[in-house]
């Protein structure tokens, strides 16, 4: 994921004019977490956020509340809003609500998915490549938009708020850099759950729930 903010307002026809503002500002945020702008501990200055951006304070401050909410920042009176520690404990939590929601997703998304995996396939294909290349970062990205994908087909507006809340991209991605989990080539792990979109299967939900726990099994400390 990469955004970045224009100095002015959008023009009317373009996309990030249909964004809300503080969500573009939430993206920036989570970019700049994630390629290490700001580490645990650090302090994220709204006021320095909203110069860079060429934006008033009140987006940035939303923006830092909904990173708040994803327990990725914390704030207090006297030390202001600072980057959380990500621990071991926190991630593994994640994990378990989010095979949860994933685990209802599939069984909901499965009718729509059985006629069309074409992009699910595109996303193996693309953690494939990246696993051979060994580029952590893009098999991450490709891992998540391959559940994203099956999220979003469920048709269930509430499940797929609450996952998106989770932030499992940016999760996914910090864990890799702060904790230093590995990520293993796991294309093969996803193509049994397309052969099992593919033929119906009435165990899809266990089978994802499994999936999405067997990440928070490979947690290991640093």
């Amino acid at each position: 994921m990469s955004v970045s903010l224009p100095t002015g307002p959008p023009g009317r026809d373009s996309p990030l004019a249909r964004v809300p503002l503080h969500e573009q500002v939430r993206r920036f945020i989570l970019e700049g977490l994630v390629a290490g702008r700001w580490e645990p501990g650090e302090r994220i200055v709204e006021r320095r956020v909203a110069q860079e951006l060429g934006v008033s304070q009140a987006p940035v401050r939303e923006a830092l509340r909904e990173l708040e909410t994803m327990e990725l920042v914390t704030s207090s009176p006297n030390k202001g809003v600072r980057v959380r520690e990500l621990t071991l404990d926190q991630l593994r939590d994640v994990y378990l609500v989010r095979a949860s929601l994933e685990r209802r997703a599939v069984m909901l998304a499965a009718p729509r998915l059985a006629r069309n995996v074409a992009a699910l396939e595109r996303h193996l294909l693309a953690m494939r490549r990246a696993a051979a290349g060994a580029d952590a970062d893009q098999q991450a990205l490709h891992g998540v938009a391959f559940h994203r994908a099956i999220v979003h087909a469920c048709g269930n507006p509430v499940l797929i708020r609450h996952w998106d809340w989770l932030g499992v991209e940016a999760w996914t991605r910090l864990s890799l850099r702060w904790l230093r989990t590995e990520l293993h080539d796991n294309a093969e792990d996803h193509e049994e759950l397309v052969e099992g979109l593919r033929r119906g299967d009435t165990g899809l939900g266990r089978l994802m729930e499994l999936h999405v726990m067997g990440y928070a099994n490979q947690l290991r400390s640093t």
